[in-house]
């Protein structure tokens, strides 16, 4: 004769039944998971749990167990495992402190030659010096305890983030000049011809703004062997030798026009303030004399020297200059006209000679002038003028 059962009787809503006959047959679910649905259907239906148990061919105190965590924590906690205790921490707070706090050092401020910590020397330095520490514990750190320790910390003493230092206390006056300059061109160009600017156009504004900049030691390269092209079925892409030779090296001296996107280029072997005058008196031939030039540009001392300040004199009310900030040539849009330059032509360039470098920079920009591309600021713009 069976003993009546002393617990409570299991009650599912009709959501919680539909799930849990969805689990029992379901072919994706985890066996273990789907086992445990079937044990509190049939407990439900009036199944003993030793004939569960046999049934499915586990112990009794298998069923027990599950049917008492769902009428202790509910149906969700019956279908998986409960959190166990585990295994006590050995590594106490106390020494993961110490451990990270040892990582924001570096390693040349405690006597040894590295500028940064590779972990292989952190393990051991941590492993020789926790005993004196007292963190004995320590001694037997692995290289991967002390990665999850620093990876929580998110440390990563190993390695460099580069930054620029903001050393313009003007700094954000001066960039909202130079954002408003921006906006105010968007605005000038919205006007002509649907935002496009066509032949002729620009000479109707009273004043154009050139993005200018520098980019020196560009690198006449020259292979010392004749590269080979792909070859169907060999190889995919040139192969070159890796040897080369150096043949120099030329600045580039490039204004945009943020109007037509129009791009007046200069090439020289240094980038001083006579290249820079070079520059002013070519751009000053491109344009009508009825029209003011403004130039955004950086504090670079070409731009504000002596021989310079000289040359404007010459050609009064003619340039207007508009300095980024200090560290800030980031906000000069012809440094995006740069990369991209970077990234496509200067790409693996070899060259025979020093010239021919100086023709294909020359060719480069004709072919872009054939087919402007306008340049519009977009990074901050709308932040910057929220009032």
């Amino acid at each position: 004769m069976a003993f009546p059962k002393k617990r409570q009787q299991l009650q599912f809503t009709e959501e919680e039944l539909r799930s849990l006959d969805f689990i029992r047959r379901s072919r994706k679910q985890e066996k273990r998971r789907a086992l445990r649905a079937a044990i509190l259907l049939e407990s439900l239906s009036g199944k003993s749990d030793a004939a569960i148990g046999r049934e499915h061919r586990i112990n009794r105190g298998t069923v027990v167990l599950c049917i008492q965590k769902c009428l202790q924590f509910g149906v969700q906690a019956a279908l998986k495992e409960l959190p166990r205790k585990g295994k006590p921490r050995r590594v106490t707070d106390d020494a993961i402190a110490w451990v990270r706090n040892l990582a924001c050092q570096k390693p040349k401020d405690l006597g040894y030659s590295y500028e940064l910590w590779t972990y292989s020397l952190l393990t051991a330095h941590i492993q020789k010096h926790c005993g004196t520490a007292g963190h004995p514990d320590l001694a037997q750190l692995s290289r991967s305890k002390l990665h999850t320790i620093l990876h929580k910390g998110e440390l990563r003493p190993h390695k460099i983030r580069y930054y620029v230092e903001c050393r313009d206390p003007e700094f954000e006056s001066k960039m909202a000049n130079v954002l408003h300059v921006y906006k105010e061109i968007e605005i000038i160009n919205e006007g002509l011809v649907g935002g496009e600017i066509a032949a002729g156009d620009e000479q109707k504004l009273g004043m154009v703004t050139l993005s200018y900049d520098e980019k020196p030691g560009i690198q006449a390269l020259a292979v010392t062997t004749p590269d080979r092209p792909p070859v169907v079925g060999k190889h995919a892409s040139h192969l070159r030798d890796y040897e080369y030779k150096r043949l120099g090296t030329v600045s580039l001296l490039a204004g945009l026009d943020l109007h037509s996107g129009r791009v007046i280029e200069q090439v020289s072997n240094t980038h001083k303030s006579s290249d820079f005058i070079a520059f002013l008196t070519k751009v000053d031939e491109a344009y009508p004399k009825h029209q003011k030039i403004r130039l955004l540009l950086d504090n670079h001392s070409a731009h504000i020297s002596r021989e310079t300040r000289g040359y404007l004199e010459t050609v009064p009310q003619r340039f207007e200059f508009v300095f980024t900030p200090t560290h800030g040539s980031w906000l000069n849009l012809v440094e995006n006209l740069f990369s991209k330059m970077t990234r496509t032509m200067l790409r693996g360039i070899r060259v025979a000679t020093k010239q021919e470098l100086v023709d294909r920079i020359h060719q480069y920009f004709a072919e872009l002038n054939a087919a402007p591309v306008i340049f519009r600021w977009k990074y901050r713009m709308e932040e910057t003028f929220v009032v």
